[in-house]
């Protein structure tokens, strides 16, 4: 199983229930990632999303303790049941109490790393600080609208 999450420098990914940082070229890699994958989520991160409907061109599992119907989704309410349905191919997309229960299955986490340190409510676990994981890729330093970041990949050790 793998992750994707962008951050910021001290992790946040969301403040008030929206993300941090809207960049262009970060939701294009996004989609190129996880277009015909399963992908794993909340359903506050769900309620995020465009009319609030599950990504297309992907399989969404929507990980709920609540009784929902989505049309075009699949909902567990357990994180057994979410990676069971999942299998190991899929990719957590959030939010962070989901990235948190995932974050055990997954082997690697395709981060994008925001200069910037916006106020956040929401934050993925730290992974420079895990002795689990570790850095195997960076990319070189990207900007848009300001915003500099560059693209690092992360594996269990």
């Amino acid at each position: 199983m793998q992750a994707i999450v962008c951050i910021s420098e001290n992790w946040g990914i969301g403040c008030d229930g929206q993300l941090l940082f809207r960049i262009s070229a970060d939701l294009k890699r996004f989609r190129a990632l996880t277009t015909g994958k399963t992908v794993i989520l909340g359903s506050r991160t769900l309620a995020t999303f465009p009319g609030g409907k599950p990504l297309p061109n992907r399989r969404n599992i929507i990980l709920s303790h609540r009784d929902l119907t989505v049309e075009g989704a699949e909902i567990a309410h357990s994180v057994e049941q979410a990676a069971a349905l999942a299998g190991p191919d899929a990719i957590v997309i959030g939010g962070t109490s989901v990235y948190r229960a995932f974050l055990p299955y997954c082997d690697r986490v395709f981060v994008t790393a925001v200069e910037a340190c916006p106020e956040a409510d929401s934050f993925f676990p730290d992974l420079d600080a895990s002795p689990d994981w570790m850095a195997v890729q960076e990319s070189e330093m990207f900007e848009e609208n300001g915003l500099r970041f560059r693209y690092i990949d992360y594996i269990r050790k």
